[in-house]
């Protein structure tokens, strides 16, 4: 497979440039198929990348194509490492993305412009993979900054309706917020270390001692990244606003891929966060307090697809949690996990969405169950599996995360324990009002209501089946069953949080998790479809907690408030006063000013040559006598 490791992120690269040069003169089925073979290809080229990684004797392999930046004592080449991270994180990228764009032929097929959709896709795919497979810091940047660009034109996607726009442009912004931090710590790495390279910088990372003043400054910078990349507190905020993108991009970008980037670059600097103390737990709180403070707002959200934002934001929260208090494993563990149930969740909603013929709020929904009976269970299933209901996946990786959290801190374990009942409440929530109870839609949409066709819902049985098994690849000790992925990553882990819960306190937990659950479940049920309550419209809201809740705490309007207006206010200014007060003026004056001067001088130009010789001698003698008064 060596040889063919550099077409992973080619063929994708190919598919956005074929689809970009005929564009609209390619049927919805071509481009939408080139764009899957593509990544198809991708995925089968990946899984012999990742059989070759299992095998005993490999070794981690950089290819180098070509030196691309020399300049003084850096040089960078353009190369990939092959190493169990990447493998795993190439087979996420392109089996699910795979799924997503497979799912997309069936869920764009109205629209006009398909050919630009799907070579966005494919573009943000060949980012995606350049970000996962780069050898060093740049590499990963650039891949890095691509998917930010990418995100902006598939959130963007429909132009035409400036609310989107606005989305678009709010989620750029704010990724650059990061990124400036992710750039000053690569920066950073390259005067301390001479050289960008992961193995380089990790070796030479080994040599300084714990919480030394440089590798933490190196670690919060690149934290700074994740935060703006994988939407945390404070910068969370444009991850449910890009929801305005077509549930497709929800899915790929904002749930299995894009904003994990951020997890996947502190578990490949591993090195350097574990000799961080101080920065590891900053992590940890950030991922805490962001975790509690999503599920809280998705508590009160009713458009379906800002509720699995708010979900999203939330169990990113959980990652970094784990990433905090050292267990890097566990966290991509939740990184596929999630990738699975997440994805199945939104494109089940995209489902749910086609059906309703564009309708996202769920107080205008129920009693779909029935008319869409594929969507229903996938749904279903995806609901369980992120609530943690064994033998689901999310079972197995909450578990683990609440496990480690418990044997790292008890505050941040019931912190986290109360965000996993407020999980399950607004997931049940979302999932009653939507499949049970009347239908509370209008009439044209009730006569309309359909299951989607297959190129949907084969996606959506793939993802029901990963959701289903894919917590089996790390089984907890009680199982007396290895745990594959904390093996298979060992050699690219420096050092992992060494706690290991006992017995007793597993099956407690699984108990209680299980025993509040079912409480869950049964309440949301009793309260949404026995009693039949919706929730309040957003007028008839009581101040108070619900209001706050329903509002997102006006974090969107304390941004305004504090940063927006002000901005919008200096610009203003500058713009009036500064721009077309005073620099305009004094450009827009030179011309009137020289028209004036030349028509004084044009006074001088007589046409008589004895005045010009009398002005000539004049000048001469007054050339003199300044030259006799100075020396």
């Amino acid at each position: 497979m060596h040889q063919f490791i550099w077409l992973i992120p080619i063929l994708p690269l190919v598919g956005f440039i074929l689809i970009g040069i005929l564009n609209k003169r390619l049927p919805i089925q071509w481009s939408g198929g080139i764009a899957s073979v593509a990544v198809f290809l991708s995925f089968l080229i990946s899984l012999g990348v990742f059989k070759e990684v299992q095998m005993d004797n490999f070794v981690p392999e950089r290819i180098v194509y070509f030196n691309w930046i020399a300049a003084g004592n850096l040089t960078i080449d353009f190369a990939f490492l092959i190493d169990q991270l990447s493998a795993i994180m190439l087979l996420v990228v392109t089996g699910v993305g795979f799924l997503i764009h497979i799912y997309s032929i069936g869920y764009m097929h109205h629209e006009a412009d398909h050919s630009r959709f799907f070579s966005y896709l494919n573009l943000f795919i060949f980012f995606m993979l350049l970000l996962v497979m780069g050898s060093n810091y740049i590499v990963m940047f650039a891949g890095w900054e691509g998917v930010g660009l990418c995100s902006y034109l598939l959130i963007g996607f429909w132009f035409k309706n400036t609310e989107y726009n606005n989305a678009a442009k709010k989620a750029f912004i704010m990724n650059r917020i990061g990124d400036l931090g992710f750039l000053l710590g690569v920066f950073l790495i390259f005067m301390t270390f001479g050289s960008v390279s992961f193995k380089e910088v990790f070796e030479g990372a080994k040599q300084f001692s714990s919480n030394d003043p440089t590798i933490t400054a190196i670690c919060i910078l690149l934290f700074i990244g994740a935060i703006g990349k994988s939407a945390q507190l404070p910068l969370y905020t444009w991850l449910p606003d890009a929801m305005a993108g077509p549930t497709p991009v929800s899915a790929l970008i904002h749930a299995a891929t894009m904003v994990t980037a951020g997890i996947y670059m502190v578990v490949r600097s591993n090195v350097l966060f574990e000799l961080s103390p101080y920065a590891s737990e900053i992590i940890a709180i950030v991922g805490l307090a962001t975790a509690f403070f999503a599920a809280t707002i998705g508590l009160k959200q009713n458009d379906i697809k800002k509720v699995l934002a708010y979900s999203t934001v939330s169990q990113l929260g959980y990652m970094f949690v784990a990433l905090g208090v050292g267990a890097y494993d566990t966290a991509l563990f939740h990184v596929i996990t999630h990738a699975f149930f997440k994805a199945l969740l939104f494109l089940g909603a995209g489902s749910v969405i086609h059906a309703m013929s564009g309708e996202q709020d769920i107080r205008r929904m129920g009693a779909l169950k029935g008319k869409l009976p594929i969507t229903h269970l996938t749904f279903l299933i995806g609901t369980l599996a992120i609530t943690g209901i064994p033998p689901l996946a999310g079972f197995f990786s909450k578990d683990e995360i609440l496990a480690v959290a418990h044997g790292y801190s008890l505050p941040i374990f019931t912190l986290l324990s109360i965000t996993s009942v407020l999980t399950a409440v607004y997931m049940f929530r979302l999932y009653w009002l939507v499949f049970y109870g009347n239908f509370r839609g209008t009439e044209h949409q009730k006569t309309h209501l359909h299951e989607s066709p297959y190129s949907m819902t084969i996606p959506l049985m793939v993802l029901a089946v990963l959701s289903s098994i894919g917590g089996f690849i790390g089984m907890p000790e009680i199982f007396h069953a290895p745990h594959l992925l904390k093996e298979f990553l060992q050699p690219i882990i420096w050092k992992s949080a060494t706690y290991h819960p006992s017995h007793s306190f597993e099956y407690a937990l699984i108990a209680v998790s299980i025993v509040a659950l079912m409480i869950i479940i049964y309440a949301t049920y009793h309260t949404y479809v026995k009693r039949g309550q919706l929730p309040e419209e957003d007028k008839d809201l009581p101040a108070g907690i619900p209001k706050l809740l329903t509002n997102k705490y006006y974090v969107d309007e304390i941004y305004n408030s504090l940063i927006t207006r002000p901005l919008d206010y200096m610009s203003g200014f500058f713009s009036t006063y500064i721009e077309k007060g005073f620099i305009d003026k004094i450009v827009n004056g030179t011309g009137p000013a020289l028209q004036g001067l030349s028509g004084v001088l044009r006074f001088a130009q007589t046409g008589n040559i004895g005045g010009y010789v009398f002005s000539m001698v004049v000048g001469i003698i007054a050339i003199l006598l300044l030259t006799l008064i100075v020396y």
